[in-house]
C-alpha cells in the first residue's frame, strides 16, 4: 500500500517538473515573440511611413484612371452619331428610286439618322451644332428621295387610259399594283409616323390628273352629243353621252377609293379621296352647266335630258356617298341648276301649248288634226321614260304648281310650293297629264271658234280628230296606267262637243223631213192607218201606202212635200261633199259616220215611206231611195 502511495507521488512530480520545464520554455518563447513585435512594430512603423505616400498616389491614381475612363465612354457616345452618319450617308444619298437600296433598308437607315440626330440634340453640346445641321440636312434630303420615290411610284401607274373600252367590256378600271402599294404604303407609314402629311398631298397631284384626264373625253361626248340638227327633233333617252360620264365617273372614283385604303390611314381616306377627284368633279361641274345652258336653249324639246340628268346624277351621287360622304354635295350642288330648270319646264311645257295654239293663223280647211296634238303626246309619250325622276320633280313643284305661267328660276333660292305629302308620284303625273291634255283641246277648240267661226262642222271635225290623236295614244302602255279618271273624264267632254258641233251640219237636212201632222182628223174606214194626211196609228206595224196617204193630201200639202224633199236633197247633198271634204282619224269617222247615219236614217226612213209616191218614181223630187240613203249613210263611217 505505501509503496502504491510513492509511486503515484513519484509520477506527479515528475510530471510537475516537466510543467515547469514547459512553462520556462514557454516564458522564454514570451520574451522572443515579444522582442518579434517590438521589431516587427517598429519595422511596420518604417514600412507605414515609406508606404503611406505611395497608396495615396494609387488612389488618386485610380481615381483619375476612372474618370478617364468615363471621358472616353463620352467621347465615344458623342462620335458614334458621327461615325452613323458617316455609314448611313452612302445609304441614303443612294435612294430607293433606282432600286440601289431595298426601301425598308433605306427607311431603316433614315430611322437610324433620326435616332443619332436625337442623341445629338440631347447631349447639349455646341460643338455639335455642326454635326447636327449635317444631320438634318441629310434627313431632309432622305425625306426628298422618298418623296420622290412616292411620287415616282404612283407615275408608273398614272398614265390616263380610254374609260369606253372598260365600261363596254364591263371591266374594272386597273388599279395600283399590289406591290407599288405596299411600297407607297410603308413610304406614308414612315412619313405619318414623323408627322408629315404631304404623301397625301402628292398622291393627289399624282392621281388627281390622271382620273380627270381619263374622263375627259367622256365631258367632251357629253356636249357634243346634244347638237342638234333638227331643231324640233325631242331628245331622245340616252342619247347624250351623260350617262356614259357618270357611269365612268362613279367607277373610276370606286377605283380610286380602294387605292387609297391600302396606303393610308382610315382618317385620310375621305379627304385624300376628295382631294383627288376635285378636279375630275369641278369637270363635271362644267359639263353639267354647259348641258343646261344647252337645256335652257331648248327647254320645249330637250327638257327631257334634264330628267335624264337628274336621275343618273342624283343616283350616282348616293351611291358614291357610301364610300366618301363629302362627294355628295358638290355633286349635288352641280346638279341644282339642272333640277331647278327641270322643274321649270313643267309649267313651261303647259305654256308653249298655250303659245303655239294663240299662235295659230289658220286651221286646215279639211279638219285634220293640228300638228301640236302630235307633238304634245310625243312629249308626254317621251315623259313615261322619266318615271323614275319625274315624281321628285314633281312634288318639289307642288300639286298643280305647274298650271301658272312661271318665269326660268333664278337660283337655287327660288320659291317652291310646300310638298304635300300624301300623293304619290304616279298621282302627281296623272294629275300633270290631265291638266296638259285639258289646256291643249281646250286652247285648240278655243282657236277653232276663232278661225273657223261659219263652220261648227269644220269646228267639230277639227276638235274630234285632235281628241283621237289624243285617246289613241293614251290607249297605248304606259299611258294607259296613269290616266285618270278626271283626265278621261274631260275627254269624253271634248269629245261631246266636237260631236255635237260636227252634227250641226245636219240638223238642217233633217229639219226638211219632219211634216205637219193633224191628230184632230178622222179616219177613213178602208185605211188601217188613219185617214190621209192624218196621223198613223201609234204602234202600228203595217207598212205605210204612200200613194194612198198622199191622195188624202190636199194639193197645197203636196207641193209642200215637194218643196221639202228638194230642200232635204239640196242640204243632204251640201252636207255630204262638206263631210267628203274632210280629213278623218279612223275612229272619227266611224264616231260620226255613225252619229249621222243614227239622226238621218230614221228621219228619211219615215219620211221615204209616207211621201216617196210623190213623183211616181221620176226621181224629180225623190233622189235617193231608202235603201240608198241606208248604203250611202253606213259608207260615212267606213
Amino acid at each position: 500500500m505505501p509503496s502504491i502511495v510513492r509511486s503515484a507521488h513519484a509520477e506527479e512530480s515528475a510530471e510537475v517538473e516537466v510543467l515547469l520545464a514547459n512553462m520556462d520554455k514557454l516564458k522564454t518563447l514570451t520574451k522572443r515573440i515579444q522582442g518579434s513585435l517590438g521589431r516587427l512594430e517598429s519595422s511596420g512603423r518604417s514600412v507605414q511611413d515609406a508606404i503611406g505616400p505611395i497608396h495615396h498616389n494609387t488612389s488618386a491614381l485610380q481615381v483619375r484612371q476612372r474618370n478617364i475612363e468615363r471621358i472616353n465612354n463620352a467621347i465615344d457616345n458623342i462620335r458614334q452619331p458621327l461615325d452613323r452618319r458617316q455609314r448611313e450617308e452612302p445609304i441614303i444619298h443612294a435612294g430607293p428610286r433606282l432600286q440601289r437600296v431595298n426601301l425598308q433598308d433605306y427607311l431603316s437607315s433614315m430611322d437610324r439618322t433620326s435616332q443619332a440626330l436625337s442623341d445629338l440634340q440631347s447631349s447639349g453640346l455646341k460643338s455639335n451644332q455642326k454635326a447636327v445641321a449635317e444631320l438634318r440636312e441629310l434627313l431632309r434630303f432622305g425625306n426628298q428621295q422618298l418623296e420622290g420615290a412616292f411620287r415616282d411610284t404612283l407615275r408608273e401607274e398614272a398614265n390616263p387610259v380610254e374609260p369606253l373600252h372598260y365600261i363596254t367590256k364591263q371591266l374594272p378600271f386597273p388599279d395600283i399594283s399590289r406591290d407599288n402599294s405596299s411600297k407607297l404604303r410603308l413610304i406614308n407609314s414612315y412619313a405619318a409616323a414623323g408627322g408629315d402629311t404631304r404623301t397625301a398631298a402628292i398622291y393627289a397631284d399624282v392621281r388627281g390628273p390622271y382620273v380627270s384626264t381619263t374622263l375627259q373625253n367622256m365631258a367632251t361626248a357629253s356636249v357634243s352629243t346634244t347638237r342638234k340638227t333638227d331643231p324640233n327633233a325631242i331628245y331622245r333617252q340616252g342619247t347624250c353621252a351623260i350617262g356614259t360620264y357618270s357611269v365612268a365617273l362613279e367607277k373610276l372614283f370606286a377605283s380610286e377609293y380602294d387605292n387609297i385604303c391600302p396606303i393610308f390611314a382610315r382618317e385620310q381616306w375621305a379627304t385624300t379621296h376628295s382631294n383627288t377627284v376635285q378636279a375630275a368633279i369641278n369637270d363635271f361641274a362644267r359639263t353639267l352647266s354647259e348641258l343646261h345652258h344647252h337645256v335652257k336653249n331648248h327647254i320645249v324639246t330637250d327638257c327631257f335630258l334634264s330628267y335624264e340628268i337628274v336621275q343618273i346624277v342624283s343616283s350616282m351621287s348616293y351611291r358614291l356617298e357610301s364610300r366618301n360622304a363629302a362627294l355628295r354635295q358638290p355633286i349635288q350642288d352641280a346638279l341644282r341648276p339642272i333640277r331647278e330648270t327641270a322643274k321649270y319646264s313643267l309649267s313651261r311645257l303647259i305654256d308653249d301649248i298655250r303659245q303655239r295654239s294663240s299662235a295659230l293663223v289658220s286651221i286646215p280647211a279639211d279638219g285634220s288634226a293640228e300638228r301640236l296634238s302630235y307633238d304634245v303626246m310625243t312629249r308626254l309619250q317621251t315623259m313615261t321614260s322619266y318615271l323614275d325622276p319625274l315624281p321628285s320633280i314633281l312634288a318639289s313643284v307642288g300639286e298643280s304648281g305647274w298650271r301658272s305661267s312661271s318665269s326660268m328660276p333664278s337660283g337655287p333660292g327660288s320659291d317652291t310650293p310646300p310638298l304635300d305629302v300624301g300623293i304619290s308620284g304616279r298621282d302627281l303625273f296623272s294629275s300633270y297629264l290631265a291638266d296638259t291634255l285639258d289646256t291643249l283641246l281646250t286652247s285648240l277648240d278655243a282657236r277653232a271658234r276663232a278661225l273657223l267661226s261659219k263652220s261648227k262642222s269644220a269646228q267639230g271635225v277639227f276638235l274630234a280628230n285632235n281628241v283621237a290623236v289624243v285617246d289613241r295614244t293614251l290607249a297605248s302602255p304606259p299611258l294607259s296606267t296613269l290616266v285618270s279618271d278626271a283626265a278621261r273624264a274631260k275627254l269624253d267632254t271634248h269629245r261631246k262637243r266636237a260631236l255635237a258641233a260636227y252634227l250641226d251640219a245636219w240638223r238642217d237636212p233633217c229639219i226638211h223631213l219632219r211634216d205637219t201632222q193633224y191628230t184632230n182628223r178622222s179616219s177613213h174606214p178602208n185605211q188601217a192607218g188613219g185617214t190621209p194626211g192624218g196621223r198613223p196609228t201609234s204602234g202600228s206595224a203595217a207598212p205605210v201606202d204612200s200613194a194612198a196617204f198622199l191622195k188624202g193630201m190636199s194639193s197645197k200639202d203636196r207641193d209642200a212635200i215637194k218643196e221639202k224633199f228638194k230642200a232635204f236633197n239640196a242640204a243632204f247633198d251640201d252636207a255630204l261633199a262638206r263631210h267628203r271634204g274632210y280629213r278623218f282619224e279612223a275612229e272619227v269617222r266611224a264616231l260620226l259616220g255613225r252619229e249621222v247615219q243614227a239622226m238621218i236614217e230614221p228621219l228619211y226612213a219615215r219620211f221615204w215611206d209616207r211621201y216617196h209616191e210623190i213623183d211616181k218614181g221620176r226621181g224629180k223630187y225623190v233622189k235617193y231611195g231608202k235603201g240608198e240613203m241606208t248604203s250611202l249613210l253606213a259608207g260615212l263611217a267606213s
